[in-house]
């Protein structure tokens, strides 16, 4: 007789908390780019060179956070992936509430380039490169869990991303700027922050979990089965 224990399945984490927090992360990395030239356009003006300047920060930053995820996955223990990122995620928001940091001085007329690039540095590169992260980081995740258990592919995270940044764009001109203060994008972009990193957390518990259990499961279903004679 086939116990209840036998038949049950491995704890996972939902596939939908994946595509959630997937998609909170890159809509908050999209977010948070115009509120970013909103406070500090102003201080220089719009010229070509200050947004190809901004354009190419954002662009670095996305980069430094891939390779973040990428060093990340070196480390063989889902559990202290997760404690990793969060602590990061953490640390980065040290840099909170969203702000012209001060520490770059006031505006130079000489080197504005130069001066917008470490504002925007110490204003929002941290938060910005460890939640770009988030999706190569989920989708890891997602892969030695769910997918080594059920064999599925985290296609459905590329698109969580991609329906988040196309929100987040289309948002921010019709929703979010019309009806708020840049102090309430401020606080706001913030506290949504610190509830993803809530998020975040909770994700990598259940991942971390799905992972021991997939990992038991595993040896299990790759021994051969005893034949049965009459």
């Amino acid at each position: 007789m086939t116990t209840l224990a036998a038949t049950a399945r491995p704890a996972y984490a939902p596939p939908a908390l994946f595509a959630v927090t997937t998609f909170s992360s890159a809509a908050l990395v999209f977010l948070v780019q115009p509120m970013v030239a909103k406070l500090v356009l102003p201080l220089l003006g719009g010229s070509p060179s200050v947004w190809n300047t901004s354009m190419a920060f954002f662009q670095l930053a996305l980069l430094v956070g891939y390779f973040y995820a990428h060093a990340l996955q070196r480390i063989a223990s889902v559990r202290r992936q997760a404690i990793v990122h969060c602590a990061a995620l953490l640390v980065a928001a040290l840099a909170l509430p969203l702000r012209v940091n001060g520490l770059a001085g006031p505006p130079s007329s000489e080197h504005p380039n130069l001066w917008l690039l470490a504002v925007l540095s110490l204003s929002i590169g941290a938060p910005f490169a460890i939640l770009s992260a988030t999706a190569p980081l989920v989708q890891a995740w997602y892969a030695r869990t769910i997918g080594q258990a059920e064999g599925k592919e985290p296609y459905v995270l590329y698109a969580a991303s991609n329906l988040g940044s196309l929100l987040a764009l289309l948002a921010y001109p019709v929703i979010v700027e019309p009806l708020s203060t840049l102090a309430g994008q401020r606080y706001g972009w913030s506290a949504a922050y610190l509830g993803f990193v809530l998020l975040m957390a909770t994700l990598g518990l259940l991942a971390t979990r799905g992972a021991v259990a997939a990992a038991e499961e595993a040896p299990k279903a790759a021994a051969p089965r005893a034949g049965r004679t009459d």
